[in-house]
């Protein structure tokens, strides 16, 4: 795989991505006794293992953005802003907030809550058990901090998609990003009828304008330099391994950001014959029926399927 240099002499993350799906996807029928067995073999014989993943591992593991933890920590913005518009904490972040204090109201207690108040989940301490003694990089579109707390090595980590924890210009006026828990925290406390008080509203120590969420939800996203480092790393392990015995080891990856883990996933393994596919979704386990035994696509239960793993793993 070929990399382009931009900036400063990155790589061009482009790159990454695949845009191409499979026209064969198939579910597949074997055991799930099977697939674990043959999963945790993979893994044990490969020189490395890139891991791959989606919302799918967070709300696995206990991250749920809706139902009972939504509408008992969010009951007052519920209330506010109608249930209507704030069925769940993904579709709450999307609301047009009337204002500055309004929208941070609503992030800083978001960001708390899926980011700063959780400590490392079973799901990821796990996973992190069964690759801890192997060559691994993570590629990852959450934005929740998990892998880090769990003990992964933070220079073995791409996330793509931002960070819960870090705000920018809103306008992307010069390329960083800085840590808000501080500001989260004080902005909690202070919050009432869901509003921030004016004094708490940060700007952009640049321009003077506003600010906004570390995420990559249009145009104005800022990859600062430990964003492009990220990639670089990312870049530098896949080149040192092309040649070898390589797991691709996919979590909760589903259809709705595919160019960046899922398409790219399969284009390497048709690319390369000693890459191995292992993908673990609930509803999405679908894997190219023309990779053979080379993809173990399991649809269970992923928290139980890891720990499943980890117990013949090690």
């Amino acid at each position: 795989m070929i990399f382009k240099k931009i900036r400063k002499g990155h790589i061009n993350w482009q790159d990454f991505l695949c845009s191409i799906p499979a026209r064969d996807y198939v579910f597949q029928k074997d055991a799930y006794e099977d697939q674990i067995d043959r999963t945790a073999e993979y893994i044990r014989n490969a020189d490395c293992v890139i891991i791959g993943v989606g919302a799918g591992a967070s709300t696995a593991a206990g991250i749920q953005y809706g139902g009972k933890r939504f509408t008992d920590n969010f009951a007052e913005f519920i209330k506010k802003y109608g249930e209507h518009y704030m069925t769940d904490m993904y579709a709450a972040g999307f609301y047009p907030y009337p204002s500055e204090e309004a929208k941070w109201g609503y992030w800083s207690k978001h960001a708390l809550m899926n980011r700063f108040d959780p400590p490392a989940l079973p799901l990821y301490t796990e996973l992190y058990d069964i690759v801890k003694n192997k060559e691994y990089f993570v590629l990852t579109t959450n934005v929740d901090h998990q892998f880090y707390k769990a003990g992964f090595d933070g220079k073995r980590i791409f996330a793509t998609q931002g960070d819960y924890g870090k705000i920018q210009c809103q306008k992307a006026c010069h390329p960083k990003t800085y840590d808000a828990e501080e500001l989260f925290h004080k902005m909690d406390e202070a919050r009432k009828d869901c509003l921030i008080p004016s004094e708490l509203v940060p700007k952009c120590p640049v321009c003077g304008g506003n600010m906004a969420m570390n995420l990559r939800c249009d145009n104005y996203f800022v990859e600062d330099e430990a964003w492009h480092e990220a990639a670089d790393r990312y870049a530098d392990f896949l080149e040192q391994n092309k040649d070898k015995k390589v797991v691709l080891l996919e979590l909760g990856v589903g259809f709705n950001t595919p160019i960046i883990i899922r398409f790219p996933f399969e284009k390497m393994v048709r690319e390369n014959s000693s890459y191995s596919l292992i993908r673990l979704n609930m509803d999405e386990a679908v894997v190219p029926e023309s990779f053979g035994k080379r993809a173990i696509g399991i649809g269970s239960d992923m928290a139980k399927a890891i720990t499943d793993i980890r117990g013949l793993v090690l």
